[in-house]
Order: C-alpha cells, then sequence, then structure tokens
C-alpha cells in the first residue's frame, strides 16, 4: 500500500521559514518524479515544485529563489524548505509522487503565514 505523509506545516510570520517533509513508502521511491502542489482556499491546486530521479528540479515562478526542493532516496523522504514566505503561500501543501499511471498523493499538510 502506498503512502505519502506530509510533516512540518504550521504557522508563521511573513518573512519566515518553514521546512516540509514528505515521507514515502510502498513506491520505489528512487525511480518516482516527487512533487510539492498547494491549493489555497477558492483556488485551484497549483504546482509548486518537482524533482526528477536524477535530481533535476523545476519550480513555480512564485516560489523560485525561495523555495528549495530536495529528496534523499535513502529516507525515501522529499523536501520543501521555504524561506522568505508571505501571506500568499498559504494553503495547504500535498506532496505527489508519478512514475506512471496512477500517481499518489499524500494527505496535505496546512501552510498558514500571518502577515
Amino acid at each position: 500500500q502506498v503512502q505519502l505523509v506530509e510533516s512540518g506545516g504550521g504557522l508563521v510570520q511573513a518573512g519566515g521559514s518553514l521546512r516540509l517533509s514528505c515521507a514515502a513508502s510502498g513506491i520505489i521511491f528512487s525511480i518516482y518524479t516527487m512533487g510539492w502542489y498547494r491549493q489555497a482556499p477558492g483556488k485551484q491546486r497549483e504546482l509548486v515544485a518537482t524533482i526528477i530521479s536524477g535530481g533535476r528540479t523545476n519550480y513555480a515562478a512564485s516560489v523560485k529563489g525561495r523555495f528549495t526542493i530536495s529528496r534523499d532516496n535513502a529516507k525515501n523522504t522529499v523536501y520543501l524548505q521555504m524561506n522568505n514566505l508571505n501571506p500568499e503561500d498559504t494553503a495547504v501543501y500535498y506532496c505527489n509522487a508519478r512514475y506512471s499511471v496512477p500517481e499518489y498523493w499524500g494527505q496535505g499538510t496546512q501552510v498558514t503565514v500571518s502577515s
């Protein structure tokens, strides 16, 4: 059974930092493209960042230079370091694992940035 378990969300003031983690089980983690997505109230889920098995990364324009995605294949874990947070980053953040079909999602972790 595939599980993606996110952690690290919370409440932070604008300008602060958070580090999200997503621990995966039930998949061959090293071959999967891992990603972070987010969904703010009343908005569609959007891509935040992805990292492929070889380590190449991709970021949404809105987070480039502030967020860093990384992975530890030995720990089956993907991370999202979020710096210089602003209120527009408030959302539920979801971990995603994609290789073929189906793709997998975590349950989400809330990030709230106060002004």
